[in-house]
């Protein structure tokens, strides 16, 4: 088994991985960066809306309509750490450094728009690709960064820590300490040890352990799960936003809608052309995520509607495809033309509020382990995350995560062993087993753990899951491994924690939602 020594490993390549790379490769740090692909499968590409930058008319706005948002459950620290610090982020290394192309007006200036829960229009945004955008000048940054080595195609399997793959009998007693990862080479099928002083987490979400979802791909809660396998403390995994707009089609691959259309005057229609959010906030389509998302389940559930729509009768044809390009193209693709026709659109899994527990430098409770991005809760979203502060969270975070280690590896005093050999069988597993398998997971948690909930409920998916666990976990230890197997494995145990959380908490918050048995 090969075995490669850094610094820092950094396993996920989106906007937070690569920003944590960027910041602590420039202190003179190597670092190894792992992704299943390359970095624009990561969540952070498919971001549409924007990311937050003006608060300077009044910055305490911000945090009251991030605390708004939550239903007053957010980490006070997180907001306040956020208002102080991202708008610098964001002009250091996005406007000064790479001149990320923001839309401007005529005159030069950045233009701002505003999205479900904000008060203000302080959101900044290349037209609806405005993760795209940001993630790509970033990965160009820094694939020409010295100290950075990019693999693409590297799936982390486990985290390797003292107490369980150390060959040193003593080392069992040590706290919990990480040092490091196994990962699968997908081009070769071999099994490679990362051995690394500082290990962070920057995996993204869990959208995919449900049926509809915004996610990339392979979004399963992978650090969520391998995290917890080494006694990491996890916190509000019941926080599971649902964007409210999702393309809908028959046979039509589902898409994300930005929340900016309302923001810029779309309304939400039902089929018969009747607005029906205003009665259930006085923001009306403009209420926060996890109050449209449930009004939009209740009004289909009560008419038997397949979907509702986004009525953009009020803006002007060309300011839509001048503001909005992807989705217009997207749509158009399917037939619907959005500068004539209302989207089609239902609510699908989106974001984790919670996470892996970390405080406001990435820290967990394992040593020399770190999270950041939406692998991590530092509490900042509490029970609902506010639009657009996803992206300004990666760079704020990763910043933070960085300086923070920096001063840790210029201390030095690690413990590196060299991790013991991984055994893997030989026989191959079954691709429609593995496919199945993620099917009934999905299933499982859209059906019982999703936009609302109730305690029989999720004492059926857990149920389900449970048997299902030992099902993954018996042919996990008897086929070789494969990203598909890695992923299937890491998907149940993170739709367990979600529905344990769920089950914990009685009290309906923000995108947690439980109603009274029937």
């Amino acid at each position: 088994m090969n075995i490669i020594q850094t610094d820092c490993l950094v396993i996920g390549a989106g906007l937070a991985g690569s920003a944590y790379a960027l910041h602590t490769a420039r202190q003179g740090f190597q670092v190894e960066l792992l992704s299943l692909a390359g970095s624009f499968e990561a969540n952070s590409d498919l971001a549409q809306g924007g990311i937050i930058y003006d608060t300077t008319p009044d910055p305490q706005l911000l945090a009251r309509d991030i605390q708004e948002a939550s239903s007053q459950t957010a980490n006070p620290a997180a907001i306040e750490q956020l208002v102080r610090e991202g708008p610098a982020a964001v002009k250091e290394l996005l406007l000064d450094e790479l001149g990320v192309g923001f839309d401007r007006d005529t005159a030069g200036a950045l233009d701002y728009t505003r999205e479900g829960g904000h008060s203000a229009r302080r959101i900044i945004h290349t037209k609806d690709a405005t993760g795209h955008a940001i993630l790509e000048s970033v990965a160009r940054q820094v694939d020409r960064t010295p100290g950075i080595t990019r693999r693409n195609g590297f799936a982390a399997i486990d985290l390797l820590t003292l107490s369980h793959n150390s060959d040193d009998p003593r080392d069992r007693y040590e706290p919990l300490t990480c040092f490091g990862c196994y990962a699968l080479d997908t081009a070769t099928s071999g099994i490679l040890a990362f051995v690394a002083k500082k290990t962070v987490l920057a995996t993204g979400g869990l959208g995919r352990i449900y049926l509809h979802s915004t996610n990339q791909p392979g979004s399963v809660g992978h650090g969520v799960a391998m995290a917890y396998r080494v006694g990491a403390r996890m916190v509000d995994l019941e926080y599971v936003q649902f964007h409210p707009t999702v393309f809908y089609q028959r046979g039509a691959q589902p898409f994300l809608i930005t929340e900016a259309l309302r923001g810029e005057g779309a309304v939400l229609v039902d089929e018969r052309g009747q607005r029906f959010m205003e009665a259930a906030h006085p923001r009306g389509s403009l209420a926060p995520r996890d109050i449209v998302a449930r009004t939009i389940k209740q009004h289909l559930t009560a008419t038997g509607d397949l979907c509702v729509y986004l009525d953009l009768s009020a803006l002007a044809p060309g300011f839509i495809r001048e503001r909005f390009p992807g989705i217009y193209e997207r749509c158009l693709a399917h037939g619907v033309d959005i500068t004539r026709q209302p989207i089609p659109v239902v609510p699908a899994a989106h974001f984790s509020c919670g996470g892996v527990h970390t405080d406001l430098a990435g820290r967990t409770n394992v040593r020399h382990l770190n999270a950041v991005g939406e692998t991590a809760c530092t509490g900042l979203h509490g029970a609902n995350r506010l639009a657009s502060t996803s992206l300004l969270e990666c760079l704020v975070g990763a910043k933070a995560a960085a300086q923070a280690d920096a001063g840790d590896l210029r201390r030095g005093g690690f413990r590196l062993p060299a991790p013991r050999p991984w055994l893997s069988p030989a026989h191959e597993p079954d691709p429609l087993l593995i496919r199945q398998d993620l099917l009934q997971i999905q299933h499982t948690m859209w059906n019982y753990a999703g936009i609302i909930r109730s305690p029989r409920r999720l004492a059926r998916a857990r149920r389900i899951l449970l048997d299902l666990r030992e099902d993954i976990q018996a042919f996990y230890c008897d086929c070789r491994l494969t990203r598909e197997l890695i992923e299937l494995r890491n998907a149940v145990q993170t739709a367990l924690l979600v529905v344990h959380a769920a089950s914990l908490n009685p009290v309906s918050k923000g995108c947690h939602y439980v109603v009274e048995e029937e």
